[in-house]
């Protein structure tokens, strides 16, 4: 069989292939094969700048055609990498392999070949090259994503801000707010939970076998190795890694990091969840209708449907994501003594739940993007719930002193339809202050709406 989107086993390399192609490149083993000959191209300049007397420092030409290797890394590099695999068996010496073969026409780089993965072990590779992944998706990606759905909820949270809206406490009629503020609640949770994700250090260690550089001393003894890893992982691009050195490990990086990212983005994919639901509901109340886009339908039976697709979508593939991301979280940091191989095969999956994450972004932006609020409807279930006065009625009966305020208001509105009338008749017989009686009789339930508005706008 011919290997085509139609045919992929993932959804996210099929049908959602147009939807990910930013993030293919990032998280994809060609991704990976990438990051580890950047990794490997840095460590092994920077070696030739240790002062090891067996490694001169390189020409500005070799530097240039190293780092030149790293930027124009191809599919066709990675297929060549494959095949020496095929040999190997062992994915990162091909890497290694690959590139001395890139040294065959370069003398200065040919004689110092030995040097290529010098005292490293495969995990000082792979722990920094995952983290130079994650460090280019949560940059190119996840925060991206996360900050145009931020923006698109915060311009609605100031657009809607005035716009009264029914609250419904348990699915009852509740003290109104606006469509604005309840936005905003989502915009200031997602704002929080983006510097959470934001705030995550990417470590990565560069200390041999077991983390204590046996093979490093047993070359070079009077070498500082720590401070020259640390130089190695804390440097910026493109001669160093850019993240954050980690001085304490096994012969695999604790991955603690990546347990604290993960459950950062499966927490804020739980505040999107909450809230395509809540818009899902919004839209089967009628308080949201959706633009309609020629040619596309909703039911295969029933033409006048117009299903909120979008947020159902996100639903699905936010949990989704954080199933998985929650599986990597609770299983990383955890390995059999100096190290077990059971953090490989699930490192490899980290693509697929940040894969499912960033296509639900895609879904809610999509969704948003054809909502349209429809005032009509909001008023009508406004106007149909005068019982939502009887919290501030009651309340100003309690300022003064009114005996019973609660259980007045109580038997007036529990179980029964209330009218505006009846709410006047009771206020119009309170001895409380007359300015406070006009107040209340003045008072609508989409006049009833608090400092909503003025949060909205804040947000």
């Amino acid at each position: 069989m011919t290997l085509s989107t139609i045919a992929a086993l993932s959804p996210l390399d099929g049908r959602y292939a147009a939807r990910l192609a930013a993030l293919r490149p990032l998280m994809s083993e060609m991704g990976f094969m990438h990051r580890r000959v950047q990794v490997e191209v840095c460590w092994f300049i920077a070696l030739s700048d240790a002062g090891l007397g067996e490694f001169k420092p390189l020409s500005t030409g070799a530097r240039s055609y190293l780092l030149g290797l790293v930027k124009s890394f191809s599919e066709t590099d990675a297929e060549a990498i494959k095949e020496i695999e095929k040999t190997t068996n062992h994915d990162v010496k091909a890497v290694e392999y690959w590139i001395k073969s890139k040294f065959e026409a370069r003398p200065e780089l040919r004689s110092a070949a030995e040097f290529v993965h010098f005292a490293c072990t495969s995990e000082d590779i792979n722990n920094t090259s995952h983290a130079l992944q994650l460090k280019a998706v949560r940059e190119q990606v996840l925060l991206p994503g996360l900050d145009g759905l931020i923006n698109t909820l915060r311009a609605m949270a100031h657009q809607f801000a005035e716009v009264p809206m029914l609250s419904r406490t348990h699915g009852q009629t509740a003290s109104p707010t606006t469509v604005g503020k309840e936005i905003a609640n989502v915009v200031a949770r997602l704002a929080t939970a983006r510097e959470r994700i934001a705030g995550v250090k990417l470590l990565a260690k560069m200390n041999g076998a077991v983390g204590n550089y046996n093979a490093h001393l047993a070359a070079a003894p009077d070498h500082d190795w720590e401070a020259f890893s640390r130089k190695v992982v804390e440097s910026p691009e493109p001669l160093g890694l850019g993240l954050t050195f980690q001085p304490y490990s096994i012969q695999i990086e604790p991955h603690d990091y990546m347990a604290e990212l993960f459950d950062a983005v499966a927490r804020t994919n739980t505040i999107l969840i909450d809230f395509a639901r809540d818009i899902w509901g919004y839209i089967g109340l009628g308080y949201f209708k959706q633009r309609l886009k020629a040619g596309e339908i909703g039911s295969s039976t029933m033409p006048h449907k117009v299903n909120p697709i979008d947020f159902e979508n996100a639903e699905g593939n936010l949990g989704l994501a954080n199933a998985l991301l929650r599986h990597l979280s609770e299983k990383l940091p955890i390995s059999r003594w100096q190290r077990d191989l059971t953090d490989s095969t699930v490192l490899r999956n980290m693509g697929v739940a940040l894969g499912y994450t960033a296509l639900a972004y895609h879904s809610l932006a999509v969704g948003l993007g054809k909502l349209e609020l429809n005032a009509e409807a909001l008023a009508a279930d406004l106007d149909a719930a005068w019982e939502v006065l009887a919290e501030p009625i009651q309340t100003v009966m309690r300022r003064y002193g009114v005996e019973g305020a609660y259980e007045k208001l109580k038997e007036v509105t529990r179980g029964k339809t209330v009218r505006p009338e009846d709410l006047q008749a009771l206020v119009r017989s309170l001895e409380i202050p007359q300015a406070e009686k006009e107040r209340l009789l003045a008072m609508t339930p989409a006049s009833y709406t608090g400092l909503a508005a003025t949060l909205a706008r804040r947000v």
